[in-house]
């Protein structure tokens, strides 16, 4: 299947002053699927998916080179406007952080920092994000309580209803079910599954049977290098790097 590619990952190194975290990367991210960014911890995953809406900025040691283009515009630019390509994307992590507000207020936040007051339209970006995340029925009736009430997976779905409510064109999620029980975790998934035939979806997982389950194409990092990347299918049916074989039947982890 032809899709095009929404993230273009050229020659991207990045260090931790000294410490090298990624190494001469190119990636292709197609439009509508779900990427899973798979390999042992400490490999770059997490830093690869930080490139994408430049979190990495918040360090000051960190060191850069290469390009990420999203919608061909380089993310890591100097001259891009970091605020309007965190609106492109939104981002779910391990654990949930909901803001310290009512359910209804968490996701209204986002639309109201980009200025929308009007309180029915407020109303509706609410109810259809809370449904987008498959959390509208169990909380309905109580928009107006304090989001941390909710369980932790619930936590996670308001999380993303409110990533979803400032209109996204891509979804980042960084070991988004890590912190969550099975049932919780597959209601996330289900989301994902359902969601890419909007989105742009890509998720940082250690979980082999996750990406398994839900990705259209991988992407395995090794101490810092892209050590392969395709379809799903033949990735872990026919990998062509020996390095890949071992990680996938578990002889190295």
């Amino acid at each position: 299947m032809d899709c095009k590619t929404h993230i273009c990952v050229r020659n991207l190194s990045l260090s931790y002053g000294r410490t090298p975290a990624l190494k001469n990367v190119s990636v292709d991210i197609p439009d509508r699927q779900i990427t899973a960014i798979i390999g042992p911890s400490g490999c770059g995953k997490s830093t690869l998916l930080k490139c994408f809406n430049r979190l990495i900025d918040s360090d000051e040691e960190v060191r850069v080179s290469g390009s990420v283009l999203v919608d061909g515009e380089d993310v890591l630019d100097p001259r891009t406007e970091v605020t309007h390509i965190r609106k492109k994307m939104g981002l779910l992590f391990q654990r949930p952080y909901p803001l310290p507000m009512s359910i209804y207020d968490n996701v209204a936040y986002g639309p109201r920092i980009h200025g929308v007051r009007d309180r029915r339209t407020l109303d509706s970006i609410v109810e259809r994000r809370l449904k987008e995340s498959s959390l509208w029925n169990e909380v309905k009736d109580r928009l107006n309580e304090p989001a941390t009430r909710l369980s932790i997976g619930q936590q996670q779905r308001l999380c993303l209803a409110r990533g979803l409510a400032v209109e996204p064109d891509i979804i980042l999620a960084d070991e988004p079910s890590s912190a969550l029980d099975p049932a919780s975790s597959q209601r996330i998934e289900q989301r994902f599954l359902e969601l890419k035939e909007t989105y742009t979806i890509v998720i940082v997982t250690h979980i082999l049977r996750q990406a398994r389950r839900l990705a259209d194409r991988v992407v395995f990092l090794y101490l810092g290098e892209l050590i392969e990347e395709g379809p799903a299918d033949e990735f872990f049916s026919h990998p062509k790097e020996r390095l890949t074989e071992d990680y996938i039947s578990g002889t190295i982890s």
